[in-house]
C-alpha cells in the first residue's frame, strides 16, 4: 500500500498542538510500519528547518518513507487545488492508495484514491469570533464541512470532535474513528535532580524571569484560551484566599472581593507562549491588573525547556473555552504538576479524574480551585499521583497503530 501523506502543515516555522500531532504520529508510524510505503508530500520554497531535520532522519531511517517536494508556494497551489481540483496529490505522490492530512487543507485526489483527514477541533465553527477576519476567510476558503462530506474516513481527536463533526456538519458517525492523541512523557523527571537537570533548571528560571513559586499556563496566547479569565481568576485568588496569597513581606491582602494590588504575592502567574492572534485585550487586561507586577509573560518556550518549566511550577491552570484535545495539561501531568481545567469540550475526556474541572466563565470558581490545590497537601499529593496515572493512557505508539488501522480500513473497502 502507498499512502501519500499532506506534510505540508508541519513544514512550516509556526509550532503548535497541530504540528504536535503531525511530527509525533509521523514518527511513531515510520518506528511500527516498514511494509507500506509512505510519501510525505509538501510545497513551498523554504520548507521549516524543523521539518527539513525530520524529513531527512525519517527517510534515513525508513527506507519506505520518500519526500515529494514541490516549489510552488502553498497560497498559489491552493488556488489551483480550490478552483481546479488539480493536480491531484495521489498522482503527485506517484500513484497512492491512500492520502492522508493530519489536518484540514484542500487535498484533492482522484477517484480511485481513499482520503482521510484528521480532524482537531471544530472552534472556527463553534466560536468564530475568537479568530482574525484572516483566519475566518481562510476557513471559508478551505470549507471544512465539505471537506468532511468528501473524506472516506475521519480521525477525531477527541469523541468531542466527533460529536461536533455530527453536530455541525452532519457527517455520518460511522465514517469517523476516534483516535486519542499521544503525550510526550519526556517531560517526567525524578524527584532526585542530577547535577545537569539543577544546572538546567536554574538557566531555564533565569532564561524566563521565572519567579520562586508559580501558577503556569502554556499555550498560544489567543482568546479561545480564557486567558483573560485566567488573570481575573488571580486577582481574586489574591484578594479571598490572604491564607494563600501572603506577601513575602509577611503581610495578608484584606479578604476583599476586589482586589488591592499589593505588592509581591506568594504565588506570581506565568503566562507562557507564543502570540496567536487577536491578543491585544489579554495584554491589555494583564497591564491593567492590580496585580501587573505579580504576572509574567514568558514568550514562546523552546522545546526543550518545557519539562523544566513544569517541573518549577506549583500549580498548571488551562481554563480554555474550548479544546479538541488538549496536550498542556497532561504534559503538566506527566511533570507531576496538579491541573485545573475547564469542565467542557475535550478536557474531561483527556484529564478522566486526575484533575480539577471548572467552569471556565466562573471566575470565583476558578480561583476557588487555585486554593484549594495550593492550600492542601493531601488533595496535591493525590492529584499528582491519578496525573501519572492518566498520563500512561495515551501514548504515540497507540495512536500509531490505531491510525494504520483505519489506513488498512480504508484500502479494504
Amino acid at each position: 500500500m502507498v499512502i501519500g501523506i499532506d506534510s505540508r502543515a508541519i513544514s512550516q516555522d509556526k509550532y503548535s498542538g497541530v504540528e504536535e500531532y503531525a511530527f509525533n504520529l509521523l514518527n511513531a508510524l515510520f518506528a511500527i510500519d516498514r511494509k507500506n510505503q509512505y510519501i510525505l508530500f509538501n510545497a513551498g520554497k523554504s520548507p521549516s528547518q524543523r521539518y527539513l531535520d525530520f524529513s531527512s532522519e525519517a527517510q534515513k531511517n525508513s527506507p519506505n518513507v520518500k519526500v515529494l517536494h514541490s516549489k510552488i508556494s502553498n497560497r498559489l497551489l491552493n488556488v489551483f487545488f480550490k478552483c481546479l481540483h488539480w493536480p491531484k496529490i495521489d498522482k503527485l505522490a506517484g500513484g497512492a492508495d491512500i492520502v492522508f492530512s493530519p489536518n484540514i487543507n484542500l487535498l484533492p485526489v482522484s477517484r480511485e484514491c481513499k482520503k482521510i483527514i484528521t480532524f482537531h477541533d471544530l472552534s472556527f465553527a463553534r466560536y468564530s469570533s475568537f479568530f482574525s477576519l484572516k483566519q475566518r476567510l481562510w476557513h471559508k476558503f478551505v470549507n471544512p464541512a465539505v471537506l468532511a462530506r468528501e473524506a472516506d474516513f475521519i480521525i477525531a481527536v477527541s469523541q468531542s470532535t466527533k460529536n461536533d463533526l455530527v453536530e455541525i456538519y452532519g457527517v455520518p458517525r460511522e465514517k469517523i474513528r476516534v483516535i486519542y492523541s499521544g503525550v510526550n512523557v519526556k517531560c517526567q523527571m525524578s524527584n532526585v535532580k542530577t547535577q545537569n537537570q539543577i544546572s538546567k533548571l536554574k538557566s531555564v528560571r533565569e532564561k524566563y524571569n521565572l519567579p520562586e513559586k508559580y501558577i503556569l499556563y502554556l499555550g498560544t496566547i489567543e482568546p479561545r484560551k480564557n486567558i483573560i479569565g485566567l488573570i481575573k481568576a488571580f486577582e481574586l485568588f489574591n484578594a479571598k484566599y490572604p491564607s494563600s496569597a501572603k506577601t513575602t513581606a509577611g503581610k495578608q491582602i484584606p479578604p476583599k472581593d476586589k482586589p488591592t494590588g499589593q505588592a509581591n504575592t506568594k504565588y506570581q502567574l506565568v503566562i507562557a507562549g507564543a502570540k496567536g492572534w487577536l491578543y491585544g485585550d489579554i495584554f491589555k487586561a494583564a497591564q491593567n491588573s492590580v496585580f501587573r507586577n505579580e504576572i509574567i509573560f514568558t514568550g514562546t518556550i523552546a522545546d526543550e525547556d518545557r519539562a523544566f518549566l513544569y517541573s518549577m511550577a506549583s500549580l498548571f491552570v488551562y481554563p480554555s473555552f474550548y479544546e479538541g484535545f488538549g496536550f498542556p495539561p497532561l504534559e503538566a501531568m506527566s511533570a507531576g504538576i496538579p491541573v485545573i481545567v475547564s469542565n467542557c469540550s475535550s478536557l474531561p475526556e483527556a484529564v478522566g479524574n486526575a484533575a480539577l474541572m471548572v467552569n471556565p466563565y466562573n471566575f470565583g470558581e476558578i480561583a476557588w480551585a487555585m486554593n484549594e490545590v495550593l492550600s492542601n497537601n493531601n488533595l496535591r499529593d493525590k492529584m499528582i499521583k491519578k496525573g501519572y496515572e492518566q498520563v500512561k493512557k495515551f501514548s504515540w505508539e497507540k495512536c500509531a497503530r490505531e491510525t494504520l488501522g483505519v489506513f488498512e480500513e480504508a484500502s479494504s473497502v
